[in-house]
């Protein structure tokens, strides 16, 4: 069995490639179809790196092999695509593109939050949680998403995502409630003005985007007292309104995404605080998807 699996975001969508022994990973750029059109989504996926229809990059892009001739040869391909915004009806669009490009696949569409919980729980019972630009958890009985505390996105929810810090940063820094010394080493490192955080934010698109890109302020400062602070509160925040609603405080809690990566040793401090187990954390989930496949399959 062939496999392609994708773990796609609004920004970027990371593939593997199974067959056999041979391992092959690449990256397109990401799709949401709540957000993009059909069109779009079709310019987005595999094909466009490869030179002719049917075609797939492999050996580290130098060599394609027609998918056509490799259903010939007897092999068969299955495809896992684990993407944001891929929940009902907006997933059939992209299952749509799929089966068009590849006519001759298997072809499953999932949301990335089970592909998280594929990651990070396998088979077994447990709360997964994805901390990125945005935030999301689920409640996770082995195979099934059981339980979803909605997030509700960066206005009105996504606690400890890098929008939100993103957006708190500003925010204090603003108003003045940071200390003098840490607001001026936001503005020298930044270069930023209140007029163009003011413009970005409000007149220009993607603005949590704008706002996630300011998060490596805090990793610079997070030996600082006020920032630790900052950090640990938000994040005890998102465990607050979201993982304690699921009444589970006997399972273990992992996570997905780069906020929960680069700021492990603040997230296990409010995991502490919470009174909830930590379970894992891994930075990549398109790793543990793969595991979890592959490994179900056989």
């Amino acid at each position: 069995m062939t496999y392609l699996i994708a773990d796609s975001g609004s920004t970027k969508t990371s593939w593997v490639y199974i067959d056999g022994d041979q391992r092959q990973e690449f990256e397109t750029l990401g799709i949401n179809p709540v957000r993009d059109s059909e069109e779009e989504i079709e310019k987005n996926l595999p094909l466009s790196l490869s030179k002719g229809e049917g075609m797939l990059p492999i050996d580290s892009g130098k060599v394609n092999t027609p998918l056509a001739n490799r259903e010939g040869a007897g092999v068969s391909l299955e495809i896992f695509f684990y993407g944001a915004g891929c929940i009902p009806p907006y997933s059939d669009v992209v299952k749509r593109v799929l089966e068009r490009q590849f006519p001759q696949a298997e072809i499953h569409v999932e949301s990335d939050l089970l592909g998280a919980a594929h990651a990070l729980c396998g088979s077994e019972e447990g709360i997964a949680c994805i901390l990125g630009t945005g935030s999301n958890s689920c409640l996770y009985d082995g195979k099934c998403i059981v339980e979803n505390v909605s997030p509700l996105g960066w206005i009105l929810g996504d606690e400890g995502s890098g929008a939100v810090l993103g957006r708190l940063l500003v925010g204090n820094v603003l108003k003045s409630q940071f200390s003098p010394a840490l607001c001026q080493a936001f503005e020298e490192e930044t270069g930023l003005t209140r007029a163009d955080i003011i413009d970005k934010v409000y007149r220009q698109p993607l603005p949590n985007r704008f706002l996630a890109s300011l998060v490596p302020f805090l990793g610079r400062h997070r030996e600082e007292a006020e920032i630790r602070s900052f950090l640990i509160d938000e994040l005890r925040r998102f465990l607050h309104r979201n993982v304690a609603q699921y009444h589970r405080p006997d399972l273990p809690v992992s996570f997905v995404g780069g906020i929960a990566y680069s700021y492990a040793d603040e997230l296990r401090e409010a995991l502490r605080l919470e009174g909830m187990t930590l379970g894992r954390i891994i930075k990549r989930p398109i790793d543990g998807m793969v595991e979890y496949l592959t490994s179900f399959k056989h």
